[in-house]
């Protein structure tokens, strides 16, 4: 089995995982919390702003595997407050277009950084 590995132009990886790797053409790409790539930090906002931060490193990592969100078959999301659902929720669904990828939400306790939310995708090329 052969794996490619994807980072996008100007971002570092903080552990050891990969931002995106992709085999026999499904690519599978890391949770991403709203994490400025310029500072590393967790940007300032509420959970819309921090949601359009998430799926914008996504977009940013779909792009670097040649990608595009018409691509995803699969999404997870994670919230460390249920209630931010409806407000992420509208966000999610200015993103992505229909057919809509398959989809999981899960309340957490924490996530890196203190972030409110994190998402992670499937993508098939």
């Amino acid at each position: 089995m052969t794996k490619k590995v994807y980072i996008p132009e100007g971002t570092s990886v903080v552990g050891p995982y990969s931002p995106a790797i992709e085999t026999d053409g499904f690519v599978f790409l890391s949770g991403q919390i709203p994490i400025d790539s310029q500072t590393g930090k967790i940007i300032d906002g509420d959970i819309k702003a921090q949601t359009e931060k998430c799926l914008k490193n996504l977009d940013n990592l779909l792009k670097a595997a040649d990608l595009t969100t018409q691509n995803v078959i699969k999404t997870t999301i994670y919230l460390t407050n249920m209630a931010d659902y409806a407000v992420v929720n509208q966000v999610y669904g200015e993103f992505f277009t229909a057919p809509y990828p398959a989809r999981t939400a899960i309340n957490v306790v924490a996530l890196p950084l203190g972030a409110k939310v994190e998402i992670e995708v499937i993508a098939k090329r």
